[in-house]
């Protein structure tokens, strides 16, 4: 096995058990996002991790073995809570942090030069990190997580308040860590960001993993959907193809001239009822494919609708037109 992998995980503490059972794999080189609703477990299944909690049940392994110490001595934490000094200058702190990896006085001054160059910090190394944007103080962070040369990254919630450039800053940041061979497990309430970064996903509701794998497998439901728009409203394409067995026609709330069409089975080209039905309409103007979102897959199927943590982002707006018997 190459990289981590958590084994029929639990964990309870006291009456309440907080896991259930969980496996996660987290290989060499793969972006994995660990994403569900507030007190899904994420937490808790990352602390498990890093050896700072005991799995009451289950087993974690590193390259196939038992994990030890040594082997969680190579991974790199990024917690969502700051672990940083705030009165500490940049890179007096990425030193510090180097020192306490065990790296020698030289060795550390020249890991934290290359890791500020790299992470785009020079013109603040001398900065107070209480003094830095949100953004740079993530960067901060994400420097310290890499001192210790990790092959294995756990990242909770290295997004949260980011703004859009700092986000796609930490996103290239992540992505030339994987390339570089380091495994990559981040937790993230920004579907969108999983959805387009990481090369698999890991769903966790209630302390159960719902679904595993990648965004395809995930969206992969037997369906085939394409979004069509038209110059004008499309309600009597809408309700000639709702008849149909096996479409279902749902518009956007706000927009009647844009319909997503949803077809029983897997095929990349538009059913030919379908385009006659658009062309007898008229004012057909695109045909796009159209995958469901992380959000829809959260929303419909994989997490818990009652769970208070789901993100309001999960939610979707669309009004169903019919669906055939």
């Amino acid at each position: 096995m190459n990289g981590l992998q958590l084994t029929g995980i639990s964990r309870s503490f006291g009456d309440r058990r907080v896991l259930h059972d969980v496996d996660l794999t987290v290989h060499r080189g793969e972006i994995v996002g660990f994403i569900g609703g507030n007190g899904a477990g994420k937490t808790t299944t990352m602390r498990v991790i890093l050896g700072l909690l005991t799995p009451d049940r289950g087993e974690v392994t590193w390259e196939g073995l038992p994990i030890r110490a040594q082997d969680r001595r190579r991974i790199g934490y990024m917690p969502e809570e700051r672990g940083l000094y705030p009165q500490m200058p940049v890179r007096d702190q990425i030193i510090h942090f180097a020192l306490l990896e065990g790296h020698h006085t030289e060795a550390a001054r020249e890991v934290a030069d290359k890791l500020i160059v790299s992470l785009g910090l020079q013109a603040r190394e001398q900065a107070l990190v209480q003094d830095l944007s949100l953004g740079n103080q993530q960067r901060v962070q994400l420097a310290v997580a890499l001192v210790g040369n990790p092959a294995l990254l756990v990242l909770d919630e290295p997004f949260s308040g980011l703004d859009p450039i700092a986000v796609e800053t930490m996103s290239r940041l992540i992505r030339e860590q994987a390339d570089r061979g380091v495994g990559v497990l981040f937790s993230s309430h920004q579907l969108e960001l999983v959805e387009r970064l990481c090369d698999k996903v890991c769903v966790l509701d209630r302390g159960r993993v719902t679904a595993s794998g990648s965004v395809v497998e995930l969206q992969d439901d037997g369906k085939s959907r394409w979004r069509l728009g038209f110059s004008r409203t499309a309600d009597s394409f809408a309700a000639e193809v709702s008849m149909a067995r096996g479409v279902n026609v749902e518009f956007s709330a706000s927009d009647r001239t844009t319909v997503l069409v949803s077809v029983d089975g897997s095929g990349r080209d538009v059913p030919g009822e379908i385009l006659a039905a658009a062309q007898r309409h008229g004012g057909l103007k695109s045909i796009a494919s159209a995958q469901r979102s992380l959000a829809d897959l959260l929303a419909g199927k994989f997490i818990s609708s009652s769970d208070p943590g789901t993100s309001p982002g999960a939610e979707r707006s669309l009004d169903k037109v019919g669906v055939s018997q």
